[in-house]
């Protein structure tokens, strides 16, 4: 049986039909329900609403919608782990792991991940609910967080939220401000970031310890983007794709027979060697890599890639992710592969060209969740308002200077021995890629002092591995063995 109550926390503006459209800045929205988890029930309290940001002079600059899940019937109550949870863009709003992944409830989608009418959520037996909390944080302009005016009427500058730094800093405040508000203290607290949000997490891990006195036991990085890495371009980020270009290849059976007879995980060892190993060095010579080495290399590239010898060498062995979602189907099927996850497939208006008109997987996704959030919110949350749900948000000329994230999590780790840090990456996503993702493990700590703090998990589907239903039980699994390895079990935090 499900039960609904308001709680109005200070004074609220209120959103009334003779105003203008208004956020209730300060309010909240509770229910609680059941699920079955594990074979267990697990009761809880689902509280939905807006939590205020304020600036250095305590005065009101923004509001963030979020929800909270805290399970009702553990005697642990308040000392119970709890997880942060953001997704990334930046500019997307936390509803791909909130109704997909982590949460108490999913989508209605078959079980590869497509959408299925009529819209809706069903409940997910695999949350990870029955062994930890979760808060999923709306920031600036996602959901229906938002900036707020000052008495005069003025908007707060972009330049508060809009950047990988500003973003952090107020983000760590807030989540502050609700652990106090919410008595979270002596929980182990865990930050959860899928793509742009693995970014955003890896800031958050010092920017919490050194500001707000937080100390975390886990870092979860869900197909992450280091910029580091991405959209830099050059023989680094290229040779790290390779492996990404042999999974996919592998799915469309465009590999040679050879690869194609294995099993995927048989053979992304050897795509992997061959990348760092033969492809980087031959890439970091350009002209200067001899006629023959660049035909053996072409020769190799097009065994691990699916992809013609001649067409690599027009490329210059230099091949661009959206080439290969053109370029792999374009004389079999004449159909193009999704960005995300290069499972999905998609029809261009012509077959010559050198991307896809379109995300294939993207829109399919949006076909999904957009309706789904909006009911849940509304007829399941009870939470009502005109207020637009921005799945994506105008976040500006989002400022990426001075990213330091990779070596903030590097400190956060050496300043604190509980720190674990695991990473979650599909197979089959051609934005983030999960050799990327890998590599940027390594490079976190290139000493290897605390390499054995990190752990790596990938999965036969793409950047939402867990819309498929066969790794969403999967990954929830490994995070609920993250949070069990990561407990202090009572240990000093000391080397």
């Amino acid at each position: 049986m499900k039960f609904r109550f308001t709680i109005l926390l200070l004074c609220a503006l209120a959103i009334s039909y003779a105003q203008d459209l208004q956020i209730p800045v300060d309010t909240t929205y509770v229910i609680t329900n059941s699920i079955t988890i594990k074979g267990k029930q697990v009761n809880y309290r689902a509280e939905t609403g807006f939590q205020p940001v304020w600036d250095e002079n305590g005065k009101m600059i923004a509001s963030l919608y979020y929800t909270y899940y805290k399970r009702t019937n553990d005697s642990n109550g308040n000392k119970r782990p709890i997880i942060y949870s953001f997704n990334g863009g930046p500019g997307s709003a936390s509803v791909w792991m909130h109704i997909a992944y982590t949460g108490p409830k999913i989508l209605k989608i078959d079980n590869e991940g497509y959408p299925i009418q009529p819209y809706g959520v069903k409940d997910n037996p695999n949350s990870i609910l029955d062994v930890a909390d979760i808060v999923f944080i709306n920031p600036v302009n996602t959901g229906y967080s938002r900036k707020v005016a000052d008495k005069e009427g003025k908007l707060p500058d972009d330049k508060l939220f809009f950047g990988v730094n500003a973003d952090i800093k107020y983000l760590a405040s807030w989540m502050n401000t609700f652990t106090t508000r919410h008595n979270r203290w002596e929980s182990p607290k865990y930050i959860i970031g899928e793509s742009y949000g693995g970014t955003r997490v890896m800031g958050l891990s010092l920017e919490l310890q050194n500001s707000q006195w937080m100390y975390l036991n886990g870092v979860i990085l869900v197909s992450p983007a280091d910029y580091k890495v991405l959209r830099v371009g050059g023989p680094l980020s290229s040779s790290l794709n390779l492996p990404y270009y042999t999974a996919t290849a592998w799915y469309h059976k465009m590999l040679p027979a050879e690869l194609q007879s294995k099993d995927l995980l048989d053979i992304l060892p050897q795509a992997e060697a061959f990348a760092i190993d033969e492809l980087l060095p031959a890439l970091a010579k350009g002209w200067n890599l001899s006629t023959n080495e660049k035909q053996a290399i072409a020769k190799k590239m097009s065994y691990f890639s699916g992809v013609s010898e001649n067409v690599l060498l027009q490329q210059n062995l230099d091949m661009p992710n959206r080439f290969f979602w053109k370029e792999l189907l374009r004389d079999t099927t004449g159909k193009t592969i999704g960005r995300l996850d290069s499972r999905y497939l998609g029809i261009d208006k012509v077959e010559t060209g050198t991307s896809p008109d379109y995300s294939a997987e993207l829109t399919s996704w949006l076909h999904s969740f957009a309706p789904a959030i909006n009911f849940y919110i509304q007829n399941e949350l009870g939470f009502k308002t005109d207020v637009k749900y921005n799945v994506f948000g105008n976040v500006g000329n989002w400022d990426r200077t001075n990213d330091n994230t990779r070596e903030a999590l590097r400190q956060a780790m050496a300043q604190n021995p509980y720190l674990k840090v695991l990473t979650q990456s599909g197979y089959y996503d051609g934005a983030t890629t999960y050799f990327s993702a890998k590599y940027s493990q390594w490079q976190v700590d290139p000493s290897g002092k605390m390499k054995d703090r990190f752990s790596f998990k990938g999965y036969r589907s793409g950047h939402m591995m867990y819309l498929r239903n066969e790794d969403l039980i999967k990954a929830n699994d490994d995070l609920r063995d993250f949070i069990e390895k990561s407990s202090s079990k009572g240990k000093s935090a000391k080397y």
